[in-house]
């Protein structure tokens, strides 16, 4: 499958999470094992003290580490979220938060990707360290 052709696939995978979409996330990038993201900040997504909630910057993180898991398994197959650990650096703060996620390691049940939430400037706002399970899209939609 050529970059372009994995780009789509993907996009389609995190354009269908419905809570997804309603939060404003847009998959940039994805490629064998990395994918990017962006959010452009709204005013809902703040906390009381003008910074972006740590939900939305969790679900950045969870969704953009998934997509990365989904670069590197079969057609026939998705990833759904074990655990993850979220270590918040910097408030985050808009207009813009971009995301990037790697796989660390692909294994056959399990995979385990890194996400980074960065502020608009560069500054690491958020980290997460994430396992995800590799099920039959079979099993899942059943």
């Amino acid at each position: 499958m050529t970059q372009d052709g994995l780009f789509e696939q993907i996009k389609l995978r995190f354009d269908e999470a419905p809570f997804v979409r309603e939060l404003g996330l847009e998959l940039c990038g994805a490629g064998e094992g990395v994918a990017t993201s962006r959010v452009l900040v709204q005013p809902s997504q703040l906390q009381q003290d003008g910074f972006v909630h740590a939900g939305v910057v969790s679900t950045l993180a969870d969704h953009t580490g998934g997509a990365a898991g989904w670069t590197l398994v079969e057609p026939r197959q998705t990833v759904l979220t074990i655990e993850f650990h979220i270590r918040f650096l910097n408030p985050a703060r808009g207009p813009v938060l971009t995301c990037e996620a790697k796989v660390l390691r692909a294994g056959r049940r399990v995979t385990t990707v890194e996400s980074e939430v960065r502020n608009e400037g560069g500054e690491l706002a958020a980290k997460l360290s994430m396992s995800l399970a590799i099920v039959s899209m079979d099993r899942v939609r059943s």
